[in-house]
């Protein structure tokens, strides 16, 4: 049983993701600029993950009786495994985020606004991305090796820039902006855009957003073909996906101030990568299980952070 994804399902999901944004925006604050406290962006992380657990909980029981033992703890696995990859892998927005919102000097209190349109914005690129790779998987099998080997070459490419950091003033997506779009300079509170001399131009908060989107599609061309590697199911693919990017806002507040602890993590994400890539390749001569590929991700993220920990515990 591959696909378990039957049409209520996707819809009780689609209904369930659109309630908790609506949630966000309309009763929790996400019209009120304010700044985010740890507290709150730990209370917000604990509760996408419980949330996570507990909608993989809801799965499991769902196909234990629609399709047995074995399919509900192989796909609760793959999702919880997937889930784990996803936000992991989500960790390396946060690096790139902190870049640009202190390249604008962006102040915190505008920065959740922008990580909401971004996670609106991700949300929709990922879905469709992920429906087109999980129906050229479906047709060209072989497009899995594909993957795998980008991955590698993606994680080694990783671990060789790991210690140096992108000038965002020579983006591509920053200068076409510039070059295309009325940009209104100066601060302008949270407003994306504003009238000036009877015209509409855009401001500076824009290109944020504009930047935090493509750093949105960057990650996703990396993270969407590793989970390919833990299953080729549509369902479990979004879902474990969506799950790790509606908290990655929570975890962006959680890690701000402490992100230079963590310097050593882009180190665990890199060989993350590369041994997912690994896998999709020796696939034709050996499955690695999924347990094992969980207990792989998790002892590589948790060395990395406990290397970071020890290396920067002076500055605690």
């Amino acid at each position: 049983m591959n696909d378990i994804g039957e049409p209520w399902l996707w819809g009780a999901f689609i209904a369930f993701v659109l309630a908790m944004l609506a949630l966000d925006l309309f009763v929790f604050g996400g019209r009120r600029a304010h700044k985010v406290a740890v507290k709150e962006a730990a209370a917000w992380a604990v509760a996408w993950f419980v949330l996570a657990l507990a909608f993989n909980g809801v799965l499991w029981w769902y196909l234990r009786g629609a399709a047995g033992n074995e399919v509900a703890d192989a796909k609760a696995l793959e999702f919880f495994t997937g889930y784990l990859i996803e936000k992991s892998l989500s960790v390396d927005n946060v690096f790139v985020f902190l870049l640009i919102f202190g390249a604008f000097q962006v102040p915190a209190e505008y920065q959740r606004r922008v990580l909401m349109f971004g996670v609106l914005g991700a949300i929709v690129m990922r879905a469709v991305m992920i429906l087109a790779g999980a129906w050229v998987v479906r047709e060209f099998h072989w497009v899995l090796y594909l993957f795998g080997a980008f991955l590698v070459v993606t994680g080694v490419r990783m671990l060789a820039m790991a210690e140096k950091e992108p000038d965002v003033e020579k983006n591509w997506v920053l200068r076409f902006a510039r070059r295309h779009l009325r940009v209104a300079e100066g601060a302008h509170g949270e407003r994306f855009t504003v009238i000036k001399d009877g015209v509409r131009h855009f401001t500076p908060l824009f290109l944020v957003l504009l930047l935090v989107e493509a750093s949105d599609l960057v990650f996703a061309v990396d993270s969407i073909p590793a989970i390919f590697a833990i299953t080729t199911d549509p369902f479990i693919v979004f879902t474990s996906n969506i799950f790790a990017i509606m908290g990655l806002r929570a975890l962006y507040f959680l890690l701000a101030g402490v992100a230079s602890r963590f310097h050593l993590l882009k180190y665990g994400l890199a060989m993350v990568l590369a041994f997912i890539g690994a896998k999709m390749l020796i696939a034709p001569w050996y499955q690695v299980p999924t347990l094992a590929s969980l207990a792989v991700v998790v002892t590589l993220i948790a060395a990395s952070v406990a290397a970071s920990l020890i290396a920067t515990r002076d500055r605690a």
